[in-house]
């Protein structure tokens, strides 16, 4: 691990605190009655969690990305459903932060930052997830309010949320079809909107992820992020480049607790007259494990220090993604492996890791789209024309 400040060690301190003392000992249980953590979610209002992204001006602390990664490590190593109510909500406020207007960041910033209303993003729908351009939902101008009607899916927050970005097509006969699409930031309230059913999961529980349905939800026309029709890919696909970097130390997080309780394990459980620990097939296993959560380590904060540079960081970002989330899969499996059947029993955390793992593989843009990222941007860089 780089050497951190006195101020990144002192955020990195004091959530591994919360954590230890508050999350984990309470998270699988709450896990797995789907109990959602209105408590814990008191505590990190508390800590400032929820103004992480956002400037000082408007009651945030405006962290660097490297603390902004530390602390999505440490939330997810307790608990990812955790970090999830978290994730989503500071997508929202750096698409704010980077695009809104002055009259939009002094009207939701502040109370974003404070955490007395919670954001979601509303972007996927039923057949467009990966592929945001796709999107059907549509905003009409109608005077000084638009009209907004469709259908969202995969909506994390969406029922203890209070504001909403929302990708929508102002133009959908735009071609390329990106350059029709807008946002829009916008509150619960008016008629028209209805949130759906909990969509239940295999893992990922507590934290709500729902359907929205829009039909003719009016949202005032100076609510259009940036006042100006045609931008609102760009500025969600920059929040995601965020979002990624956050959802890579959500891996690297979740693969640390899985390795943390293999090692432990492996140290107390004996076969065949020696501890497992002993064995050289074992050892093998954590060898590989603890290395990949390094490697992972280092390609998040790589990405991080270029973003706090303001330099484009879709390759690293994608990358630290890519290979985080496909280490905290393999880790969690490793760690069951090593467990036997008690990392199979809801006894040990092993299981909820295992559980939570593919969410992250598949959430912030799938790691099959990583690599296609990855490679176009190789290719770019080292064009032979």
């Amino acid at each position: 691990m780089p050497s951190l400040s006195d101020e990144q060690q002192l955020i990195a301190n004091t959530v591994r605190s919360f954590v230890d003392r508050e999350v984990i000992p309470v998270a699988s249980r709450m896990e797995h009655d789907d109990e959602y953590p209105h408590q814990l979610v008191e505590q990190m209002k508390a800590l400032g969690l929820f103004g992480l992204n956002v400037p000082e001006a408007w009651g945030g602390s405006d962290v660097d990305y490297t603390t902004f990664a530390i602390v999505f490590e440490e939330l997810a190593r307790g608990w990812l459903g955790l970090a999830g109510i978290l994730g989503t909500h500071l997508v929202l406020c750096d698409v704010l932060t980077r695009f809104g207007t002055q009259e939009q960041k002094d009207r939701y910033l502040p109370v974003l930052a404070a955490g007395g209303r919670r954001g979601a993003i509303a972007l996927s729908e039923p057949n467009a997830g990966t592929d945001l351009q796709s999107i059907t939902t549509t905003a009409r101008r109608e005077g000084d309010h638009y009209l907004i009607n469709g259908a969202k899916m995969w909506i994390t927050n969406a029922r203890h949320g209070e504001i909403l970005l929302i990708l929508a097509k102002t133009d959908p006969h735009a071609r390329p079809a990106h350059t029709g699409m807008s946002a829009f930031i916008a509150e619960k309230g008016e008629p028209g909107l209805v949130v759906g059913r909990d969509i239940e999961k295999l893992g990922y529980k507590t934290v709500e992820t729902c359907e929205l349905y829009f039909e003719n939800f009016r949202v005032p026309a100076e609510n259009l992020i940036g006042g100006v029709e045609g931008r609102g890919f760009k500025h969600v696909m920059t929040g995601l480049e965020a979002e990624r970097i956050n959802v890579a130390a959500r891996g690297l997080g979740l693969a640390r607790a899985a390795f943390l309780e293999a090692i432990r394990y492996a140290q107390q459980r004996t076969t065949f007259g020696k501890l497992i620990c002993e064995h050289q097939s074992i050892q093998i296993k954590l060898a590989e494990m603890a290395t990949r959560i390094e490697a992972s380590r280092l390609l998040i904060y790589s990405a991080a220090e270029k973003k706090d540079r303001g330099e484009r960081c879709d390759l690293e970002a994608g990358m630290a993604k890519l290979f985080a989330t496909e280490t905290a899969a393999d880790v969690s499996l490793e760690a069951m492996r090593i467990l036997g059947g008690n990392g199979y029993s809801k006894d040990y955390p092993v299981e909820r890791f295992y559980r939570d793992a593919p969410l992250l593989v598949i959430g912030g843009g799938t790691n099959e789209l990583q690599r296609l990222i990855i490679a176009r941007q190789l290719l770019a860089r080292h064009s032979i024309d």
